[in-house]
């Protein structure tokens, strides 16, 4: 599994966790072990425009999550890239390390933990999950859940 990270935030984060925790999150998933992802911190200004200029947001949000090919998830036999043994770009993940501080502290978490979560939240997006029906945001709030009980359970051995 191939994860490229690049820190433009200008903030100070332990990259090394986010990608543990987004490869702990796509094994579990069993995403094709040769599928890449792309996680880019970026800063507020930035994170404000990708989010009107894609969502036709206003402001920044905490994260993004831009998929680049659905044949990454490895659901077994199949004419998928992941059946072939060929490479796929899964995505890109784009995390805004500032709203993530302001949501941790609302939270009353870490900005660690909140970045934690704002990643597998965009892994399952780029997975294909929504949130936008109730029933789907169960579903996807609860695979989230698991998914970093899990990753915090195996690094607190």
């Amino acid at each position: 599994m191939s994860i490229e990270i690049a820190n433009e935030s200008g903030a100070e984060v332990d990259t090394d966790a986010v990608l543990a925790v987004a490869r702990h999150a796509l094994d579990e998933m069993g995403v094709n072990p040769l599928a890449e992802l792309s996680v880019l911190l970026v800063d507020v200004d930035y994170m404000t425009e990708l989010n009107h200029r894609w969502m036709g947001g206003d402001g920044p949000t905490d994260v993004l999550a831009f998929p680049m090919d659905e044949g990454s998830v490895d659901h077994g036999p199949g004419e998928s890239a992941a059946a072939a043994g060929e490479p796929a770009l899964l995505g890109d993940i784009v995390l805004c390390p500032e709203v993530a501080a302001k949501q941790a502290a609302t939270a009353g978490h870490r900005t660690a933990d909140e970045l934690h979560l704002l990643t597998v939240h965009g892994v399952l997006h780029l997975l294909g999950y929504d949130h936008a029906e109730p029933e789907e945001e169960r579903e996807m709030f609860g695979l989230q859940a698991r998914l970093l009980a899990s990753w915090r359970s195996a690094r607190s051995r």
